[in-house]
């Protein structure tokens, strides 16, 4: 996966003050386009993420963001507003490159190194300066296509690679149209998806987990006889943790995507948070087209190991059909022994 460091950063805070400063004799109270906030709100934001990136980094926070706000003085005008882009944009780059190797902090979207909050920040000023931009009435306005295509690599991994990076990061936000590919309603970046050796495991935030169980491809490219109802219908496993406030990110189904041409190809997961004892169930199912091929056992000895990677996760259940010998065969590939049978079902476990 692509690393992302300062220069990055200060590469794409040039690029947007240069072109924002050539707008700030404009009025900034109109509304952003596609946002239900003025260019002026939104430039605010961008020096706010820039800022909160830069503190959680520096803290290494693990819940939550760093409890600070930032504000424009009274009557800032555009000119002001770029300045505070431009200097918040040097917090982050300076958070980063002095940041440890090792260091990584919360996110809503995934804890993330000093690499990951590099590219969060750079997605943030490109796609909102654009959205400034257009609500300004400048649509042509393109950055360097190698920062838009790191961005892809490092955040969006799953976004197809056949067309323009930034036509395409603008697609995989939610923000444009590609030919063949509508507009996405609902959409995220990973800070850090699961990786296996051919495939990448993307977790189903609640927005994603709705979009799929609605009948929408949750913001991925999918093979022609996906998702199945099964992958549907595991977002509702989030939409239940979240009602019941045990939702817990990362501890429900993932949309597992073929590495080789990035398409979605079914789903894995849990079916809720470790309990007490450590324990969690996991549930999978892989479209027909891409079965037969080792790709859930790659992606079930993967989520296995993301599990026992954090601490106090003891065992790792999944149960299936007597009769389904490929999905057992699986299990058994993947290191679970048999544990029990009942009711034509039978119960596998993985301890750590």
């Amino acid at each position: 996966m692509t690393i992302m460091n300062s220069k990055d950063i200060d590469t794409a805070v040039s690029l947007t003050t240069r072109a924002l400063r050539e707008v700030a004799h404009l009025d900034w109270d109109v509304p952003a386009a596609g946002l239900e906030w003025s260019c002026h709100d939104t430039a605010v934001h961008v020096a706010e993420d820039f800022t909160a990136y830069a503190a959680q980094l520096t803290v290494r926070a693990t819940e939550g963001y760093v409890p600070l706000r930032i504000l424009p003085d009274e009557g800032t005008g555009p000119a002001g507003l770029v300045d505070m882009i431009e200097a918040s944009g040097g917090f982050l780059s300076a958070a980063v490159a002095v940041a440890a190797p090792g260091a990584r902090a919360w996110h809503p979207y995934g804890d993330a190194g000093a690499d990951g909050f590099a590219a969060m920040g750079v997605v943030e000023t490109l796609l909102h300066t654009h959205d400034i931009l257009d609500g300004l009435g400048v649509h042509d306005w393109e950055p360097d296509p190698a920062l838009a295509e790191r961005v892809l690599d490092r955040l969006f991994p799953h976004a197809p690679r056949d067309h323009e990076p930034w036509r395409t990061l603008l697609w995989a936000t939610g923000r444009g149209e590609l030919p063949g590919l509508a507009r996405l309603t609902a959409w995220r970046w990973y800070a850090e998806p699961v990786e296996a050796e051919r495939v990448l495991l993307f977790p189903m935030s609640p927005a994603i987990a709705a979009d799929l169980q609605a009948g929408g491809n949750g913001g991925f490219v999918w093979v022609e006889d996906g998702p199945s109802d099964d992958t549907r219908d595991a977002g509702g496993i989030v939409t239940r943790a979240r009602e019941a406030g045990t939702y817990r990110a990362g501890w429900g189904p993932y949309v597992i995507v073929r590495a080789s041409d990035r398409k979605a190809i079914g789903g894995m997961g849990f079916h809720a948070a470790p309990d007490a004892d450590g324990r969690t169930e996991l549930g999978y199912d892989l479209v027909p087209s891409a079965r037969g091929n080792g790709y859930a056992t790659e992606t079930l000895k993967a989520l296995s190991a993301w599990a026992f990677g954090h601490p106090g996760v003891t065992r790792l259940e999944a149960t299936t059909d007597e009769d389904n010998t490929s999905s057992r065969a699986v299990l058994r590939r993947a290191g679970f022994t048999e544990a029990g049978t009942g009711e034509g079902l039978v119960r596998y476990v993985l301890r750590g």
